[in-house]
């Protein structure tokens, strides 16, 4: 049975106060004349929305006459195929009551503002995403029709690229499972996409995909049986009862419900879940919702946590772009022991939700983030993982100044078990011709990316990958083994360019025994050297630790500047155990 895709039901509000609820402006209209004959005019708050103007019953009947005939060309494409998969009832309704193509305009803007995790932003990390989706949809899956028309194609767009597929690309034997009735049989090409998360629909969700028509051409079905090629042919691809004689393979098709899996051990069980499964098909087949929208409340310091604490750690650097511009990387640490693991089919996994808010002074929030981390290891493996740690890693630029960082996260196997962060972030403003440097980072991880990775993704500064060192607690030193290399990174800016057109500073590298106050490294270079025409240089250095023996140290950078006669100094202490 093939289940076209379903959109969940929604209560439908009137057109008037929806287009404003969608739009988010505000307007105060004139006021009759007052006392003193001077009649009120308008005053608008920022720009003016036209979907807000109240429509004369002319405008709305011409709209409603007129709304087929209007939604052609771009338009139409936009609501047809750009948005389709996650474009809400209600907004599209508000649309196609729009009567003219400035208030389209300014619906597709204020659309698209609305999803922007950064609304400061020019860029639009969520459209940028989503068009990539529908080029990747269009690329792989593509069956005689457009790949984003196609079941799969909509629920990659929708929700992502899946966290595992199984995948029959050629059928053939297939062992059922219990929960499917058991027994050997033979089956069309199919796919399973497993997603560890989606907001608004829970847990472990399964998407089946079948090939019935062996073309190329996969539905997304309710009916896990429908891959069963043999599920028509008599006494072929039998389940376990129907191998014991305990069923009929023609009682599959006589006892109702959702699917045609027939008789077999976990058959109740899944009887029981019928109602869950089509809740589940149903909200894939909806515009998907914001991610971790519950964990917003924990932003407000007020709320009580009731579960047990879930700590974790963070790093906040400072790296100059421009002058007016700073990019401040947050690394998160999260200890592997506080994840909830559930372990299936040989393989543990925890899954941590992180939703992140920078906002200024007046609790403007400027910043948003948001991520799924996982640790996926096999089941022997889980008491070593356990004794590691998980890093997350989030650059966002910043204009100098103070900003609270708010950081909730959630382990999503133990909904109760949630953690907070919240603190001030002075970011420092940078002046011309006055030597400075970025943070000095401590890592375990220093590696050159390849060019087309440069200043993009996880870890990335400029041309490196970086993975700082997160220390556990305020003014606690950050912790090395001896086995690994200490890694630092840190950028001068400003240096002065004398009459050769060249820099001409010092670099001074020294790491300390606190325990002895003896230097176990004490040397220096040149600015020239590095890179001698330019007024910022980066230094990167990796130093084995083998040869340190266990104890507290202190790496100390001192950069002198012959030209300017100017002087900087960065310390960061560690241990070696």
């Amino acid at each position: 049975m093939n289940f076209p895709l379903v959109r969940t039901v929604r209560l439908v509000f009137g057109v008037a106060a929806l287009s404003m609820m969608l739009a988010g402006g505000q307007t105060l209209h004139a006021q009759n004349p007052g006392q003193d004959g001077v009649t009120k005019v308008p005053v608008q708050k920022d720009k003016p929305d036209p979907t807000e103007r109240p429509r004369t019953d002319q405008e709305t009947r011409s709209a409603q006459k007129g709304m087929k005939q209007e939604l052609k060309g771009s338009y139409k494409t936009w609501v047809d195929q750009d948005v389709r998969w996650i474009i809400t009832d209600q907004e599209l309704s508000a649309f196609k009551h729009l009567s003219n193509d400035e208030e389209r305009d300014q619906f597709i803007e204020n659309f698209w503002l609305r999803r922007n995790p950064n609304p400061d932003s020019p860029d639009n990390e969520y459209r940028e995403e989503h068009y990539a989706r529908i080029a990747y949809a269009n690329e792989h899956f593509a069956a005689g029709k457009a790949g984003w028309r196609t079941d799969r194609g909509h629920i990659y767009i929708a929700y992502g690229k899946p966290d595992n597929i199984d995948s029959h690309p050629s059928g053939g034997n297939y062992e059922r499972p219990m929960e499917e009735g058991g027994g050997s049989t033979s089956t069309f090409p199919f796919e399973i996409w497993h997603y560890r998360y989606i907001e608004g629909i829970g847990d472990n969700i399964d998407v089946e995909f079948v090939d019935t028509c062996m073309c190329g051409d996969y539905h997304m079905t309710l009916d896990r049986s429908e891959k069963d090629a043999l599920k028509h042919t008599p006494g072929a691809g039998q389940t376990l009862y129907e191998q014991m004689g305990q069923a009929k393979q023609a009682d599959r098709f006589s006892g109702g419900g959702l699917e045609q899996l027939g008789t077999g051990p976990m058959s109740q069980q899944n009887a029981s879940k019928q109602f869950d499964r089509l809740d589940q098909f149903a909200k894939l087949g909806a515009a998907p919702v914001i991610k971790f929208k519950d964990l917003e409340s924990y932003m407000v310091s007020s709320k009580i946590l009731t579960g047990p604490p879930f700590l974790f750690d963070v790093r906040t650097d400072y790296v100059k772009v421009t002058n007016d511009t700073v990019l401040v990387p947050l690394t998160l640490q999260i200890h592997n022991k506080d994840i909830t693991f559930n372990t299936k089919d040989g393989v543990s996994t925890g899954t941590v939700n992180i939703l992140g808010r920078v906002s200024n002074l007046n609790h403007r929030v400027l910043q948003t983030f948001e991520e799924p981390v996982a640790v996926q290891v096999p089941s022997e493996l889980l008491g070593q993982t356990q004794t590691q740690s998980s890093v997350y890693w989030k650059a966002i630029p910043l204009r100098p100044g103070l900003y609270k960082v708010d950081i909730v996260i959630k382990d999503v196997n133990n909904p109760d078990h949630i953690g907070r962060w919240q603190r001030s972030v002075n970011v420092p403003k940078y002046i011309d011709d006055e030597l400075s440097h970025s943070s000095l980072i401590l890592a375990d991880r220093m590696e050159r990316v390849p060019s087309k990775e440069i200043g993009a993704g996880n870890f990335v500064i400029g041309n490196t990958r970086i993975r700082p060192r997160v220390p556990t607690g305020v003014a606690v030193p950050i912790a090395f083994h001896r086995n690994q290399n200490l890694n630092f990174w840190m950028q001068v800016y400003n240096l002065g360019i004398g009459a050769n057109k060249q820099n001409g500073a010092t670099i001074e590298y020294q790491i300390r025994d606190l325990a002895t106050n003896k230097d176990v490294l004490d040397t220096s270079e040149q600015t020239d050297k590095l890179n001698p025409n330019a007024d910022q240089v980066t230094l990167e250095k990796s130093l084995p630790l083998a040869s340190l023996t266990p104890g507290k140290y202190e790496v100390s950078i001192k950069v002198n500047d012959g030209v300017r006669k100017q002087q900087i100094a960065e310390t960061a202490s560690f241990t070696v155990d």
